[in-house]
């Protein structure tokens, strides 16, 4: 019997023998990116997401929005030519978790901000058919009557700084006044008019 026939016939060797090739695999991955600067350095004028944004981001991912919407124009051709200039890794740097995705039943919505009105915006997320009457989204009409806890952003933004974001105190001091008043909806309208606003610009 070869080495080939024995690595074949025990489990617990080939399972160990699989582990170290996916592991040294990723690593040769990852390890490169880290020392890459483009990679871990934000390009021009990104900064971490103000208080508001920071709580619409939130209610972006707890309602599973990344499940029909992705926030990464790709490298191809007919993508850049219909939602702009491709997505660099340095725009997603303050992005705990990062929005790429890989699914669009909805569109893309890595360049979103500025696109349309605050107000398209409410009525879309209150009923997405009464402004485009072939959406099949969701309604979230909760999120006007829900408001920001400005605790809760201000603890938030504490945290974000211990993982390296560069919030100062006078910005986690002021998160409270920022959110005061403000709904879930007010958040998230604000995070997605902030979206791609600092994405390189091809037109």
């Amino acid at each position: 019997m070869n080495n080939h026939e024995k690595v074949e016939k025990n489990v617990g060797l080939m399972m160990v023998l699989v582990t170290i090739a996916i592991s040294l695999g990723g690593l040769s991955q990852i390890v490169p990116l880290m020392f890459q600067a483009e990679a871990v350095e934000p390009l021009p004028g990104v900064k971490p997401y103000p208080a508001l944004e920071l709580a619409g981001r939130d209610v972006f991912i707890r309602e599973g929005c990344y499940g029909c919407h992705s926030q990464m124009v790709r490298t191809l051709r007919f993508d850049s030519e219909r939602y702009g200039h491709y997505s660099l890794a340095g725009e997603s740097v303050y992005d705990r978790p990062f929005q790429w995705g890989s699914k669009r039943t909805g569109p893309d919505l890595a360049r979103v901000g500025g696109r349309y009105s605050d107000e398209w915006h409410r009525v879309h997320l209150i009923n997405p058919r009464d402004v485009v009457p072939e959406s099949n989204m969701p309604r979230y009409p909760w999120l006007a009557d829900s408001t920001i806890s400005g605790s809760d952003v201000a603890r938030r933004m504490r945290t974000l700084r211990f993982m390296g974001h560069p919030y100062s105190d006078e910005e986690i001091a002021a998160a409270p006044d920022a959110v005061a008043g403000k709904t879930e909806l007010d958040a998230l309208i604000a995070y997605l008019q902030g979206l791609g606003r600092n994405a390189p610009r091809t037109r």
